[in-house]
Formats: structure tokens, sequence, C-alpha cells
């Protein structure tokens, strides 16, 4: 068990640091999060106040059900684990809840009635598992805000939060943040394709649907990881040290 939290430690690290390598990042703020295999309401999060592009395994904090520091030099921010712990608690797929306020991505929830659209293949690995959520409500600062935000998520594994950023979800850690990456993308050709004035070109119902099958399963399935492997490498080779 050791092990492996340290494993999940490294990766939750190298993920904070790659964010902030693309500009997902926003200050100090924002949160990543992994439920530990095999524990029961045992959850690894980003500490408040470090910065992500500084990001070691170290600093990771290992936190419980209630929010509470179990392992780690700081607390937990008030409102990554209203967020994040309903989430984990509400979504099978959640292993690992990953929250940003990405530029291309925000700029989609800052627009009246504008969802993301079949236009690109980086979309298609989104379609029809995108939920929407056009209230905001404020901090989330309490238990209520964060279970209506799970309860607007349902299975999805997107989330767009209106006026506020995104919530990406998944199995793990690296397939995770293979989807936060090219969502970010996808939402960035949207931007671009919307800012030509020019009507968007969007792909048909039946292909959009085969093509999210052909992502999600087959030999692409295991892409996430090997992209992911291929992005530690570069920061082996760039930030050596990162690792602690």
């Amino acid at each position: 068990m050791e092990n492996l939290i340290h494993q999940a430690k490294v990766d939750l690290a190298a993920s904070l640091r790659l964010a902030a390598r693309f500009g997902f990042n926003e200050g100090v703020c924002n949160h990543f999060s992994f439920a530990v295999p095999g524990m029961s309401d045992r959850y690894l999060l980003n500490p408040h106040g470090v910065h992500w592009s500084q990001m070691t395994p170290d600093d990771i904090l290992l936190i419980d059900g209630e929010g509470r520091t179990v392992e780690g030099r700081s607390q937990a921010e008030l409102t990554a684990f209203t967020i994040h712990g309903a989430i984990h608690r509400a979504n099978p797929r959640a292993h690992a809840v990953l929250h940003t306020h990405m530029p291309y991505a925000t700029a989609l929830c800052c627009v009246e009635e504008t969802e993301l659209e079949p236009i690109s293949q980086n979309a298609l690995r989104f379609w029809n598992d995108v939920a929407y959520d056009w209230d905001y409500n404020g901090l989330a600062e309490d238990a209520a805000e964060g279970a209506r935000m799970a309860a607007c998520l349902g299975d999805k594994k997107v989330l767009f939060l209106g006026n506020h950023g995104v919530i990406v979800v998944g199995e793990s850690i690296a397939r995770a943040f293979d989807d936060l990456y090219y969502l970010e993308r996808a939402c960035e050709l949207q931007v671009l394709a919307l800012s030509t004035g020019k009507p968007l070109r969007r792909i048909g119902d039946n292909v959009a649907g085969k093509a999210k099958a052909d992502i999600d399963g087959g030999p692409t399935a295991t892409y996430a990881a090997k992209h992911f492997d291929g992005l530690k490498a570069v920061l082996d080779a760039e930030a050596p040290g990162w690792r602690g």
C-alpha cells in the first residue's frame, strides 16, 4: 500500500506540474485529487499555496473523508474537498478528479448557451460524456454546493461550470490528465472556429459515436498511459529532482 500511495503522489505531482506547463493553472488555486484504491475515505490532494510548477510528491496531502490532513505538511483548502469529496463519492469513474480554470474551456463557460460542439476529432473524445452546470452560485464552501455539483456531473466525465471552469474525472490520473489535455485542445479549436464568424461544421451523430467508441476502446485505450509516461519523461529530462 505504501508503494501504491507513493506512486499516486508521483503521478499527481506530475499532473500538476504538467498542467502548469500547458497553462491550465491559475495562481495557486484549483485542485487535483485521487481516491486511494483499497482505502475507505482516503484521498490525495494538492496543498493550497504551493505553485503547481514547483509541486513534488512530498507536497501532496493524504486526507480523510472530512478533508482533514492525515499525512502532509499543510491543510486542504476549503472549497477543494467540498467539491472533490462529493464527486469522489457520487461518481464511480471519479478515482481522479481534476478541476481547473484553464482558459479556452473556461471561455466556453462564459458564453451564453454554448456547449462543446462535435466539430473536431478532439471533441469527439467527449461525445455524450459532458454535463453542464450553468448555475454559478459563488464559492463552493459548503457540502450542499458540492453535492449539487456532483449531481450535475452524474456519471459523465466532464462538467462545465458556468462562469467558473471545468471538472474532469477519470479511472486513473493518467486517463484524467489525458482527457483534461484534449478537452482544452478541443475548446481551443472551438473558440478559434467561432472567431471566424462562419458556421461550425458539425460531425454527424453516427460518425461521432463510432469515433468515441474507438477512442474509448481498442488500441487507443492505452494511449493515455503512454502519453502520461512520455510527459513524465519530459519532466525527468527538463526538471530533474521533481520526484523529490
